[in-house]
């Protein structure tokens, strides 16, 4: 089953399809900034692995030194994304994709592997249930919610950075951190510029563009992260429901 799937390297990035947006025939700014963001990751021990078909079945994790998060530990995996998504679904992919992982992760004397998750299943953070299975454990948590799920090998494990926990800011206005990471960033970016000049909204965006930027951020992030009157809403991307939501508080 191993033939099904491939992994991006320097030489097949920019012909492999990239799993996330697949309904786009001409080229899409967001998987073009996912794709030189990736070749830029991809030295630094990064794997994206995908199902060798146009599909959304793919996992994406980091050593966790060089992972864009927040969080802190020593010699872990950080797991960004696992996703099967439609007629994929129950087919064994993601139990595969989750076996490389584990068995990379071991092969390379790694302490574990850890992922975001949140007391309630958010809609843009991995599956937590799935990874529960496996013996993923919550070893660290936040006031509003959110937790880190470890794998330990050898009871070691990581944690948020301090700076997660303050969920604060200084601006006021609709204040987003982001990277370009995942290709729906883009036009996440575009609809919520768009609605914002028309409603004369004020919006501060902070692309996170280093890996130090990332590791100080003042809350969770798995690419994305919302603020607003100074507080931290949500790592989940906006749709024009979600966005009018958090403008009225």
């Amino acid at each position: 089953m191993d033939s099904d799937f491939v992994n991006l390297t320097a030489e097949n990035l920019f012909n492999e399809h990239l799993c996330c947006i697949i309904r786009s025939k001409k080229p899409h700014p967001g998987i073009n900034a996912k794709r030189q963001w990736l070749s830029d990751r991809l030295t630094e021990g990064h794997v994206f692995r995908k199902l060798n078909a146009k599909a959304t079945v793919f996992i994406e994790y980091a050593p966790l030194e060089t992972a864009w998060v927040p969080i802190i530990g020593d010699n872990y995996y950080y797991l960004y994304c696992l996703w099967v998504s439609g007629s994929h679904k129950a087919k064994g992919y993601g139990k595969s994709l989750m076996a490389y992982c584990l068995a990379d992760a071991k092969q390379k004397g790694k302490s574990g592997i850890c992922m975001l998750g949140a007391k309630k299943q958010k809609s843009w953070l991995s599956d937590q249930s799935f990874v529960k299975t496996y013996g993923f454990e919550v070893v660290d948590t936040t006031d509003n919610g959110y937790e880190l799920l470890a794998l330990s090998f050898d009871g070691t494990t990581p944690k948020f950075a301090p700076n997660v926990k303050k969920q604060l800011i200084k601006n006021q206005e609709l204040t987003i951190y982001y990277d370009m990471q995942c290709p729906y960033i883009y036009q996440s970016i575009e609809m919520i510029k768009q609605y914002c000049e028309m409603n004369d909204v004020p919006l501060s965006l902070i692309q996170v563009d280093t890996l130090q930027k990332a590791k100080e951020l003042p809350c969770v992030f798995n690419n994305w992260a919302v603020f607003y009157k100074g507080v931290f809403e949500t790592v989940n991307l906006l749709d024009m429901t979600y966005l009018k939501r958090i403008l009225k508080k």
